[in-house]
């Protein structure tokens, strides 16, 4: 099962537990009827298949690599996929499933263990939220916000005692954290933010303005989460040019003046993730809550907008992962015209273009994430071509595995529906696709060969 923690002092397992976790469920014979599509709902729920990467190999660099995909496999087939349906139509976040990610040690997966962390690297987050995103994608975004915008970024840019003081409960599950950088008038044009936060003359800050599209902004219709940390504007253009107007600050509910403006329900798709607005009406801050220098804010984003794109690439390769999987066997066991669904060249075309197509996402996403460094900037070529890349691949695989299955694939019971509407928001979320066209043409004019 998955009742061991993943860190540093926890590297390896029993024979037994690792045969037991690359195990998954398989058929050799034909299965007539509903039985044909229960097989197909439940591939790649979980587990790590028995030809899955070894250790060493580029989607399992490391022995530690391995064991985490496993432990993370494991946790998907035995706890996440068993409510994903459920959640998601409620449209309720599982907050005790969070909870148990965090005893599991996946919260700070990226974090030093002086403050709760496993200490691993880009590559490992990537391994998590492909395997999140293989079940419950919109899960799996709440962990993104939390593990990677929160977590991550307080870990690469807040101070020793901002990290001692924050980092721990955030790593157990105890509090759940989030990012503030949308604003109802500013996506894209993240520059353009009109929250405010003004110094006072004993140091502290006067927050005030709002956000929109706060993943983890509410835990239910009328609670706020624990932590977030907000960009805000801290000087005008006519002081400064936009990008060193712009600080980063750690606020936590509770905080007299910071509110939830509304939960935004009824979206297309990742219902299980709460969204929200959030409200900040003459906060008061300790100066201790600013992340870094005034105004030094714009480097600590771009910075972190890098693993963010690089995640939610992983999210579209999980995505894929499972439609892949689903149609294939999909393909194998349903019978018409006298002969198995796969024999006939227009499915064929379905599954070896999605084959071809998340093997390259893939490819793509891990070689990226290996060449990371978390601690600096400058690799947003690739950071955006394989978000870019991973994304689009991701809804578009899902789409095939409908078209495979039919009706069946159009109904929420075999999941690939869910996983083709969750997919949308990867093209949105951490940047839209155009934002990278633009990013990566403008980059690759410092360019004189291609790599």
């Amino acid at each position: 099962g998955t009742s061991w923690r993943f860190n540093q002092g926890t590297r390896a397992m029993s024979s037994a537990v690792a045969r037991s976790l690359r195990s998954a469920p398989a058929s050799a014979r034909r299965l007539p009827g509903r039985a044909v599509l229960s097989r197909a709902r439940s591939t790649a729920a979980g587990g790590v298949a028995d030809d899955a990467e070894p250790q060493g190999s580029l989607f399992n660099p490391t022995a530690e690599h391995y064991a985490l995909r496993e432990l993370c496999a494991a946790f998907v087939r035995d706890e996440v996929e068993p409510q994903a349906l459920e959640f998601n139509r409620a449209e309720r976040f599982n907050h005790p499933l969070f909870r148990r990610a965090g005893e599991l040690g996946l919260l700070g997966v990226t974090v030093d263990p002086e403050y709760g962390g496993a200490g691993m690297d880009a590559a490992a987050a990537c391994i998590v939220h492909e395997e999140l995103s293989a079940s419950d994608p919109a899960f799996c975004l709440s962990y993104l916000a939390h593990s990677q915008l929160f977590v991550n970024n307080l870990a690469r840019n807040g101070s020793a005692e901002q990290k001692a003081a924050w980092l721990p409960a955030a790593c157990s599950g105890e509090a759940i954290g989030g990012m503030g950088m949308s604003e109802p008038e500013a996506g894209t044009d993240v520059l353009g933010m009109r929250t405010r936060a003004e110094q006072q003359a004993d140091g502290s800050w006067l927050l005030n303005g709002g956000k929109m599209w706060i993943t983890n902004g509410a835990v239910s219709d009328t609670d706020l989460g624990d932590r977030y940390l907000i960009y805000a504007r801290t000087a005008g253009p006519e002081v400064v040019k936009a990008s060193k107007a712009v600080s980063l600050f750690y606020v936590e509910r509770g905080m007299a003046g910071f509110s939830l403006g509304q939960r935004l329900k009824d979206k297309c798709g990742m219902r299980a993730s709460p969204t929200a607005e959030l409200v900040f009406e003459n906060v008061s801050l300790p100066a201790a809550n600013l992340i870094g220098q005034p105004g030094g804010a714009t480097v600590c984003m771009m910075r972190n907008l890098e693993i963010e794109r690089v995640v939610l690439a992983a999210m579209g390769v999980g995505i894929a992962r499972r439609s892949l999987e689903a149609m294939n066997a999909y393909a194998t066991d349903r019978r018409a015209f006298g002969a198995s669904l796969r024999d006939f060249g227009q499915i064929q075309r379905h599954i070896a273009e999605s084959y071809a197509e998340y093997m390259a996402g893939k490819t793509y996403l891990y070689q990226t994430a290996l060449g990371l460094d978390l601690d600096a900037a400058g690799n947003r070529l690739d950071t955006d071509g394989v978000k870019l890349y991973c994304t689009t691949m991701g809804k578009n695989v899902a789409d095939r595995a409908i078209q495979v299955m039919g009706g069946y694939g159009y109904m929420g019971e075999y999941a690939v529906e869910r996983l083709w509407r969750d997919a949308k928001l990867l093209e949105i979320g951490g940047g839209t696709l155009e934002s990278h066209h633009k990013n990566m043409v403008r980059d690759m004019s410092q360019l004189d060969a291609m790599p």
